[in-house]
């Protein structure tokens, strides 16, 4: 039986056993034909023609973890942003860990997405949200389908939530293969502020797939941080798939940090309905040995006057792959519409490979909107006026390709986030970065 077969009889096995608002019910079942129809996308598709699911795809994955697993905090404490105070909601193996993680409904909501699908009172949050900027693709269907738990946050108006929020998923391992599905939804509310970080963490070398879908909604004037942590093990494979519905004036970023993993996959989605709209992508690729990273970014203008600035660095080592996909739609009625998108690349190896496609479809004549894309090694002028001052190369090379990547680090609004990541990323060049941010 291969892992759609498998997933398919697994499902009303599954829909039986939880507990849900009959709306929610209706929505799976209509998600589990979508992907019945489609499958798994192939390189037949466009949007997938540089990325092959196939091996990782043939492993015999766990669709349900059989047992809870419990792990202690002192064994996973370095895979949290510890310097700073924060909400976090964790999960092990696809199940909330009460005990390492800190949650709140205290004039908000910082909790669990099975407690809103089946209590009434989070029914018309969840019949107005859930599911309504996911698209109808094979992946996110079906994780809409086998959707039962990850974060619910719910920031209600005028709230600047004082400490960020850490989402973190770990994975045991504890079964030889698991396959899990977290389903996350974030509504925003006008002129509301909050700071999220999210990570997908295995802790051993089993194989494990996770699909997840991530839904956010920044209504009216409301701010939304986003940050991503990918740094897993050589076995790990993500298809992040991140959804934003952006109201007038709003303001969103994500900042991705991809460091690893066997295959990684963003689908980062945003849509602007209303004027006055900023949409931030952002991201830093480091990655090497026969890793695979793949960012596929969708920001569709739809109403006039907003903005959108999608930068991407990567350095890839080795025999890695990198894949950059990045489409800009500006419809007709999106005049004064400002998009700039670029892509920057180093292969550090002969062997390593990057395949970029920025893409513009523009429908409206008063615009400025720009994209392009390079690729290319270390600046041999650069190398040589460091090492002429007494710079070993090892060093002088990790140097210059952390001031390639400096830029995107420069627009982290958490400074202990940001001291995280110039750590992974100076572990990742094997050099000791020796000054503060």
């Amino acid at each position: 039986m291969d892992l759609k077969e498998k997933l398919l009889s697994s499902f009303l096995v599954f829909e039986n056993q939880v507990d849900i608002d009959t709306y929610v019910h209706d929505v799976r079942n209509d998600a589990i034909k979508i992907f019945e129809e489609k499958g798994f996308p192939t390189k037949k598709e466009e949007a997938w023609k540089y990325t092959s699911l196939n091996k990782i795809l043939k492993e015999d994955y766990s669709v349900f973890p059989q047992q809870e697993n419990a792990i202690e905090y002192k064994d996973i404490k370095k895979y949290f942003i510890h310097d700073i105070d924060t909400y976090k909601i964790v999960f092990i193996d696809g199940k909330y860990s009460s005990h390492l993680s800190q949650t709140t409904h205290d004039g908000m909501d910082v909790c669990l997405m099975s407690a809103a699908l089946s209590k009434p009172k989070y029914r018309i949050l969840i019949e107005n949200y859930f599911n309504k900027a996911a698209t109808k693709d094979s992946l996110s269907s079906l994780n809409t389908a086998f959707s039962s738990e990850g974060a619910y946050i719910h920031i209600p108006k005028n709230k600047m939530v004082e400490k960020p929020i850490q989402i973190v998923h770990f994975s045991t391992g504890n079964e030889s293969a698991t396959m899990l599905q977290p389903r996350n939804l974030i509504v925003v509310d006008e002129n509301s502020h909050v700071q999220i970080i999210e990570r997908h963490q295995s802790l051993n070398n089993n194989p494990v797939l996770t699909n997840s879908v991530t839904e956010v909604f920044t209504n009216k004037r409301a701010i939304v941080d986003y940050y991503k942590i990918q740094n897993d093990s050589s076995n790990a494979s993500l298809i992040d798939n991140t959804f934003i519905k952006q109201r007038k004036e709003s303001v969103a970023s994500v900042h991705t940090f991809a460091f690893g993993g066997k295959l990684t996959r963003n689908n980062l989605n945003f849509f602007q309905e209303g004027e006055r709209i900023d949409s931030i992508l952002k991201g830093v690729t480091i990655i090497g040995e026969k890793q695979h990273v793949d960012h596929n970014t969708l920001v569709h203008h739809i109403e006039p006057n907003c903005e959108s600035h999608q930068d991407y660095k990567g350095i890839f080592a080795d025999s890695s792959t990198g894949v950059f996909n990045g489409k800009v739609i500006v419809e007709k009625e999106a005049q004064k519409t400002n998009a700039f998108q670029a892509n920057n690349n180093i292969l550090v190896s002969d062997k390593a490979t990057i395949n970029t496609k920025p893409q513009l479809e523009i429908f409206a004549d008063d615009v400025k909107c720009s994209h392009g894309c390079t690729i290319g090694q270390l600046d041999e002028s650069a190398m040589f006026y460091m090492r002429s001052r007494g710079i070993p190369e090892k060093e002088a090379k990790a140097l210059l390709m952390y001031a390639f990547s400096n830029n995107v680090l420069s627009s982290v609004k958490i400074p202990e986030m940001k001291q995280r990541i110039t750590k992974i990323i100076a572990n990742k060049l094997g050099v000791d970065i020796g000054f503060d941010l």
